[in-house]
């Protein structure tokens, strides 16, 4: 699992794991899962608009970015 999923995870589930003989098992509710896909939607959400920000000077390029970042909200009903 790539580290910034694991970090989103963590903060999702406040960390909760139980060490069970080696193993690692991570109990996760329905509330932590909803945080945790949210996390990751704000994630794609941010990379959009990042883009837009640091993209050339070019007006299209930036509503483009904003469109998708807007596209990605709408898409699974992320509030701001």
């Amino acid at each position: 699992m790539n580290e910034r999923i694991k970090k989103l995870l963590n903060e999702a589930t406040s960390g909760h794991e139980q060490e069970t003989n080696r193993l690692k098992v991570m109990t996760v509710s329905d509330k932590e899962m909803e945080t945790f896909a949210e996390l990751i939607v704000r994630e794609c959400m941010d990379i959009a608009r990042n883009v837009g920000n640091i993209s050339e000077p070019d007006d299209w390029a930036l509503d483009r970015c904003y469109e998708i970042e807007q596209r990605i909200q709408d898409r699974f009903g992320v509030e701001e």
